[in-house]
């Protein structure tokens, strides 16, 4: 009876495997608090400030990093918005828009980002000048 009731399903165990395996594919092996680690790095951000950002003390924020406390989902929204992120995308369900476009050109110096964040929040004719200023000191340099 109970054979008859599985062989009349059209998913059979191989086919349930191979949905699953595609899935799992999808999936990369990173963490989520490894993606969060590493996408407050990238804003430029320390554990504090973001810390602060969620009102909460920067040890939480560790403990989220390396995954020995759970993050709540509204902090899981929180978390997604502060770092310019979707859920999915902290969950490893969604692959990062941004990951092809700027793989290799994140800024490395945690303190030319934050200056180039601000700089982009000067007025379009400061940051022309800036820009010039910048390209004649390369240009004698190199």
């Amino acid at each position: 009876m109970q054979t008859e009731a599985i062989q009349k399903t059209d998913l059979t165990l191989p086919s349930i495997a191979a949905l699953l395996d595609g899935h799992m594919a999808k999936q990369d092996t990173e963490t989520l608090g490894a993606r969060i680690a590493r996408l407050r790095r990238e804003k430029g951000l320390t554990q504090a400030e973001l810390a602060e950002a969620l009102k909460v003390s920067q040890p939480v924020i560790s403990d989220y990093e390396n995954d020995e406390i759970r993050l709540p989902t509204d902090a899981l929204v929180q978390v997604a918005a502060l770092l310019g992120a979707s859920a999915d995308e902290l969950l490893g369900m969604k692959e990062p828009a941004r990951a092809a476009s700027n793989s290799g050109n994140a800024i490395k110096n945690r303190r030319l980002f934050r200056r180039m964040q601000e700089i982009e929040k000067l007025p379009r004719r400061d940051q022309e000048a800036l820009l010039r200023t910048i390209e004649a000191f390369i240009s004698k340099t190199g």
